[in-house]
């Protein structure tokens, strides 16, 4: 029943059936086995399917249907994602939490090009409107600029007067992300309702949404990151079919393949290597990802030439064609990080911006060649990374990573409260909050979905649950060298689109497929329906907590399930 490793060819066929319908996965595709039987005739099996695949199948009979489905869906659930992220989206109008740090950062970047320096008690001056009062001093700061130049988009175009703007950015960062996880979910799954169902639980988790809604760097990590692992998902197919095409022309030309060719066109690695330059340009964290997915793409070219029939696909993958992907992805993503440093590298202020020009700094023998810019840079994050790695000072909120699958401590971001009557929730004690819990059904049923398909690939050897897995593991398990470290469960949006990716792969799977018998089918459908009807409704009981709503103490105690919630 597993999407087993297939030739680029069936990967590729449309995902529609004949008849147009398309609501749920296809049959699935795999290697053919000695011991498959024909499959007994439908009159033999009882009956199939439900009145609900009769009518959507007449429903999408025409090619124009289709069409509006397949793009509709995506829209729709777009559209949704859109609205739970920019509606009240400049309040509070406060610093919350890190803003204190990239809001400011951001703006300082447009003005000076570098990171500047604010006096005491400036979180309260930029809410209020007073944007001006930083000053020309470099201000130390341990992550590359490109996160704070997104931030910072909304502000260059409207100003900075508003709460609304200094998040917008990051609002439409996550709005994108929605669309982008239908796109990849319909290539995983070949079915647009399981891409749709992608969607809409990342449209509606309370992560999702609360890191659409304050402008810290993680959500730009996460969309970077995901659009590498779209482009992996497109290169796929693509590199494939190109090897297939090199070895026909030379096996018809009588020629000796060998180790086979290397193919050299592949754009799609390209751009990953530049999306995953960019999510490192952001965050250092980017490089689990670039390295995580350079080591799948080894792997994918080696069972492409098994597949082909190579005699020498390891050797071949590992010495001719890893060489090649290395040269696309890596210097690209080199590239693009430098790249983000422009503005650091143009300007004389920046902090350790002129350290090679002081005396006894700058690099002799061998690297006195390297511009005295360039060398400063490699001391700014040799400090840098020193920090990273040290930084272990208490905070109330932060989270082991090993809780992280369950989410035992979401960040609280901010926090206000009246006792006079005016907060709005209707009783004289009114509390507001930003809380970084996430749809505690979509996480927990996410994580036991991942769990689940660890089995599959190990006992099937799917391939769309071995891509979705190197996500996990890009975004996760590096954290778990740094248990002793301060980090906050937050930095989970990084890889909660693969979580969530493994959990519609699981529901695909629980749907069934429009052939199977009747029972089987009603029951799939009913299951998923409920699932889906539970999580909304458990989306709109935490939404309050998630865009600071004012609610009165006893409804915003009635959220706190596990003990390192309150």
């Amino acid at each position: 029943m597993g999407l087993h490793e297939v030739d680029a060819s069936a990967r590729d066929a449309h995902e529609a059936a004949p008849d147009g319908s398309d609501g749920d996965r296809p049959a699935p595709e795999r290697e053919p086995e000695a011991s498959d039987a024909p499959a007994p005739p439908a009159s033999a099996r009882g009956p199939v399917g439900t009145r609900l695949d009769a009518w959507w199948s007449n429903l999408l009979r025409t090619p124009r249907r289709r069409a509006l489905w397949t793009w509709g869906g995506p829209i729709a659930v777009t559209l949704l994602a859109a609205v739970l992220r920019f509606w009240n989206l400049g309040h509070p109008q406060a610093i919350v939490f890190d803003e204190t740090y990239y809001v400011k950062d951001a703006w300082t970047l447009l003005a000076n090009g570098y990171e500047s320096a604010w006096p005491e008690g400036a979180n309260e001056d930029f809410a209020r409107g007073d944007t001006e009062v930083f000053s020309d001093d470099p201000a130390y700061v341990v992550h590359p600029p490109l996160g704070k130049w997104m931030i910072g988009l909304g502000m260059a175009l409207f100003g900075a007067d508003s709460a609304f703007w200094w998040r917008a950015s990051t609002a439409l960062a996550g709005t994108v992300a929605v669309f982008l996880m239908t796109m990849i979910g319909t290539r995983l799954f070949r079915s647009t309702l399981v891409a749709v169902i992608a969607g809409f639980l990342l449209a509606i988790d309370g992560n999702a949404i609360v890191m659409s809604r304050v402008a810290l760097l993680d959500n730009w990590v996460m969309l970077f990151c995901l659009l590498g692992f779209w482009f992996v998902l497109l290169d796929r197919a693509a590199t494939e079919a190109r090897l297939r095409e090199r070895l026909a022309a030379l096996r018809a030309g009588g020629g000796d393949p060998h180790w086979g060719p290397v193919v050299w066109a592949r754009p799609w690695v390209i751009a990953a290597g530049v999306a995953f330059g960019a999510a490192t340009a952001v965050k250092w964290s980017g490089l689990y990802f670039i390295a995580a997915f350079g080591l799948y793409l080894v792997l994918v070219d080696a069972m492409a030439r098994r597949r082909a029939g190579l005699g020498f696909w390891v050797e071949g993958a590992l010495f001719k064609q890893a060489p090649a992907t290395f040269l696309l992805l890596v210097p690209v993503a080199g590239v693009v990080y430098l790249a983000s440093w422009t503005g650091w590298l143009v300007t004389d202020g920046g902090y350790y911006r002129g350290w090679a020009d002081e005396p006894g700094n700058a690099a002799t023998g061998f690297w006195s060649w390297v511009p005295h810019s360039l060398q400063s840079l490699w001391h700014y994050h040799q400090a840098a990374y020193g920090y990273h790695v040290g930084v272990a000072s208490p905070h109330p909120w932060q989270a082991n990573p090993l809780t992280w699958p369950i989410s035992w401590r979401p960040t609280n971001m901010y926090f206000a409260s009246t006792t006079d009557g005016s907060g709005g929730c209707g009783q004289a004690e009114c509390w507001s909050s930003i809380m970084g819990i996430p749809n505690p059904i979509i996480w927990w049923a996410a994580t036991l979905a991942t769990g689940y398909l660890v089995y599959r690939f190990a006992r099937y050897r799917e391939w769309t649950a071995g891509l979705i897995l190197v996500g996990v593991a890009a975004g996760y398990l590096p954290w778990l060298a740094y248990l002793g470290r301060t980090v906050f469960q937050f930095y989970t949006i990084a890889y909660e689109p693969y979580l969530l990716l493994a959990l519609a792969a699981v529901i695909g799977i629980v749907l069934g497929r429009r052939d199977d018998p009747t029972w089987r089918r009603q029951q799939g459908i009913a299951t998923v329906a409920v699932f889906l009807g539970v999580a909304a409704a458990v989306s709109i009981f935490f939404l309050p907590l998630w865009t600071a709503m004012p609610v009165t103490p006893e409804f915003r105690q009635l959220h706190f399930w596990l003990p390192g919630w309150g």
